[in-house]
C-alpha cells in the first residue's frame, strides 16, 4: 500500500501526518545534506584523523608531521590538501615553513564526540 509519502506502508501501519510534516520542515535542505556527508567522509580515513590528533597538540610544518607519523611528506601533503579544502585545517607561511593547525574548536570537537560514542 503506498501513501501519499511513497513510502511503503503495511496494513496495519500508518504515516503519523502531523509528525511527517513536522520532521520535513526541520530537515535540512539536499546541498547541506550532501556537504555534511562530505565532511563525514573526510572523517572517514585513519591518516586523516592521525593528522588531525597531532594538530590538537600542536601546529605543525609537513616535515614534522611526516616524522612524527611515520609517513611521507608528500603522503602528508596529499592528505593535508583534502583537510584543507574541508575547511578542517588551515595553514600559515613562515618565511618558507607552512605551518599547519586546526581550522577551529568544532574539529577537536566532533573528534571528541565521535570517540565518546565509540568508548560508550
Amino acid at each position: 500500500m503506498e501513501d501519499r509519502y511513497n513510502v511503503e506502508c503495511c496494513e496495519f501501519m500508518h504515516a503519523h501526518d502531523e509528525i511527517v510534516e513536522r520532521v520535513q520542515k526541520e530537515m535540512p535542505g539536499e546541498d547541506t545534506l550532501y556537504d555534511l556527508t562530505e565532511l563525514f567522509r573526510i572523517f572517514g580515513d585513519s591518516t586523516r584523523i592521525r593528522i588531525l590528533y597531532v594538530l590538537f597538540e600542536a601546529e605543525m610544518c609537513v616535515c614534522d608531521i611526516a616524522a612524527l607519523l611515520g609517513m611521507t611528506q608528500s603522503a602528508i601533503s596529499h592528505q593535508l590538501k583534502a583537510l584543507k579544502n574541508a575547511r578542517l585545517v588551515k595553514s600559515r607561511r613562515d618565511g618558507k615553513t607552512v605551518f599547519y593547525s586546526l581550522a577551529d574548536d568544532h574539529v577537536k570537537t566532533i573528534i571528541d564526540q565521535g570517540l565518546e560514542h565509540i568508548l560508550e
